[in-house]
């Protein structure tokens, strides 16, 4: 029997809230500890509509299933009235192969995981007593993320930044259930110097913050660099930080901002990272004191993934929610 989850199934089992951060948490550990076979992440380019499709999927050792996901991109979407992101899971039983259930979630888990490793790597590796948050970007994801960092610190002012105005405004009035002083910035030097944490979520091809702007306490949350050509951040932050934390080191020497480290020769190939999965293990690993700057490169893993299919499907199963095939 297979279970057949439709979007409005899956979001009476899953919101953006502090019960989702252990189940992300454990799903990185996992990762850390190497109890996780998870292969590269497969990409479709399709240049002429500015779009991708990824596939990712983990199997995480002892479980009675894993995901596979197919995810897309098409950042030209929303002249036309639709979200960027949609795509879909499959569960499939880790004995026989089976599909348990299909999951259309239309982008929706993909952007609640994604979220919540931007809080993951917010409370591991930002100042606890962080206020102030930058956030560059105005799409979907800038908002989750706003949304998920308000789960792990005290923030009470955002400034944001966007190339589209418009966007912008419309940004500024969906965030004001937040409850926030938000400013618009006029740069992104000017988001950088203000803010003590800061969320790029672009799909930005050249760096948008550089390392001149750097400054003691602060930390960075990169997460719209996944694919080659992408890049949010100056290289030479990565040499320059205090510490640089990947989710995984072998997909950001490949699609994340490390990888433009790396060709840049401004890092070798040969470093090795402590991944956040090893920050969770052990955090003393991540910031050592509140003027070291930190940088999170997070790529999106296939293990987020499987854990937040399982998750979705155990709370189906218990609300009788979905469809038997």
């Amino acid at each position: 029997m297979t279970v057949f989850l439709k979007l409005d199934d899956i979001k009476k089992c899953v919101q953006l809230n502090e019960q989702l951060i252990p189940v992300i948490e454990d799903a990185f550990k996992n990762l850390a500890d190497g109890n996780t076979i998870m292969p590269p992440i497969q990409r479709l380019d399709v240049h002429k509509y500015n779009g991708e499709t990824d596939v990712k999927a983990a199997y995480i050792e002892g479980l009675d299933s894993y995901a596979i996901k197919i995810a897309s991109g098409f950042f030209d979407n929303p002249k036309l009235g639709i979200p960027s992101s949609n795509g879909m899971m499959i569960l499939l039983d880790s004995k026989t192969g089976v599909i348990k259930s299909i999951l259309l979630d239309e982008g929706y888990l993909t952007d609640i995981r994604t979220a919540i490793a931007g809080s993951i790597a917010a409370k591991y590796l930002s100042n606890p007593d962080s206020t102030k948050a930058g956030i560059i970007g105005a799409g979907l994801q800038a908002k989750l993320q706003l949304e998920a960092l308000k789960l792990v610190r005290p923030i009470s002012t955002v400034f944001i930044w966007s190339r589209d105005r418009e966007k912008l405004i419309n940004f500024e009035r969906e965030i004001q259930y937040l409850g926030l002083d938000i400013k618009k910035s006029s740069s992104i030097e000017e988001l950088v110097k203000l803010s003590e944490i800061v969320v790029t979520t672009t799909p930005s091809k050249s760096p948008l913050i550089k390392s001149a702007w750097l400054k003691k306490g602060l930390h960075i949350t990169a997460m719209g660099s996944d694919a080659e050509e992408k890049n949010e951040i100056d290289p030479d932050i990565i040499k320059k930080c205090d510490t640089y934390i990947p989710d995984s080191q072998s997909q950001t020497a490949v699609l994340g901002e490390l990888h433009h480290a790396i060709k840049a020769n401004i890092i070798s190939i040969n470093e090795n990272f402590n991944e956040i999965g090893e920050v969770i293990l052990n955090p003393a690993l991540g910031r050592k004191n509140k003027e070291d700057i930190t940088l999170c490169d997070l790529t999106g893993t296939g293990v987020q993934d499987t854990a937040i299919a399982r998750f979705t499907f155990d709370i189906a199963m218990k609300k009788n929610l979905g469809t038997r095939l």
